[in-house]
């Protein structure tokens, strides 16, 4: 009898201890469930409430600590729960990146604040398409997508079964990738009409070298480009809630390669 409740002791905790530790992966590369600015009590409990909830149902109920190597699994599911955080934490990052190319484009790179959600100081404007990113982010309920994604991950790949190896790394690298292409078409449209001020601005300097086009030119890209970007904003709901899905079905391949 002392045998049998031994092993149900032992499984509940491998069940508790491999279930927790991919939902701990996921809440600390997860935009928002991830942020600084969120106490780390908070997000521990969170972690508990989760891994309470999904280990009796999800957990590996036929392992124990004598059938694997524990470090093993538990780096790999520590990995998967990151893999699916950074899938969409790369749009921010592509947001923030859009934010650091109009900066220096308009003139505002060297006006840094702290950005609330890492606590560093950025530039402005990244620190502004970041926060508009995260009100679209939590607006599409996109926080409750990557937890509903978490816990279909447990029955498509269960806790102990996944490995995360050379093919995974290379999708994901190959993601990571694309943020600089991702971050000039979110910034486009005041790229390109910045762009076309300085080429204006350049041909009456040339016209008229007694036009003060030094002095007027950061003005009116700062104000063009502005207003090109409030402008832009509008269209991002749609664009963004895109990308999100595309993000999340891309964590859907990495799972399908770490199987």
């Amino acid at each position: 009898m002392h045998a049998g409740m031994d092993w149900d002791i032992e499984r509940m905790l491998a069940a508790a201890v491999f279930t927790g530790t991919r939902i701990s992966g996921l809440l600390v590369f997860a935009p928002f469930l991830g942020s600084a600015s969120i106490p780390m009590r908070v997000k521990a409990g969170l972690a508990v409430a989760l891994t309470l909830l999904l280990s009796p149902v999800y957990g590996p109920s036929r392992m124990s600590f004598a059938e694997l190597s524990w470090g093993r699994v538990m780096i790999s599911e520590a990995l998967i729960g990151l893999l699916m955080g950074l899938t969409v934490e790369f749009i921010f990052e592509a947001a923030q990146v859009a934010g650091q190319i109009l900066g220096i484009q308009m003139g505002f790179s060297l006006v840094n604040i702290i950005d609330p959600q890492t606590q560093v100081d950025t530039p402005v404007l990244s620190t502004f398409f970041q926060l508009v990113t995260l009100l679209i982010f939590l607006t599409l309920n996109v926080h409750h997508w990557l937890l509903r994604g978490i816990v279909a991950s447990f029955g498509y790949l269960p806790a102990g079964t996944g490995t995360v190896g050379l093919p995974v790394m290379g999708q994901l690298l190959h993601m990571a990738g694309g943020i600089w292409l991702a971050a000039v078409q979110i910034a486009a449209p005041a790229l390109l009409a910045t762009m076309m001020a300085d080429v204006v601005l350049g041909f009456l300097g040339k016209a008229s070298p007694q036009l003060p086009v030094l002095f007027i030119g950061l003005s009116v890209k700062s104000v063009l480009g502005l207003l090109v970007m409030c402008g832009s904003v509008a269209l991002w709901p749609q664009r963004f809630e895109q990308s999100f899905a595309t993000a999340i079905a891309r964590a859907e391949q990495l799972l399908h390669l770490a199987r």
